[in-house]
């Protein structure tokens, strides 16, 4: 029997207008930052489709807090 078509591990994949949106900035950003690997965000080709996973995302917006208190 086939698992649903959206397992946990498909669930977590975000496209990139999805992406952009949790992040505040367009989707022709991400790709700009995709092609010039400005920013570490990592991201998963699936085909011809670009996906970003959900605790990639959290991870690196973490990574880049500014101003936190130790």
């Amino acid at each position: 029997m086939l698992p649903n078509s959206t397992t946990s591990h498909t669930a977590d994949l975000w496209t990139p207008a999805h992406t952009a949106l949790e992040l505040g900035v367009s989707v022709r950003t991400l790709s700009a930052w995709r092609s010039s690997g400005r920013h570490s965000l990592p991201f998963v080709k699936v085909g011809r489709l670009v996906r970003y996973r959900q605790n990639d995302v959290r991870t690196w917006l973490q990574r880049h807090l500014q101003g936190q208190q130790p």
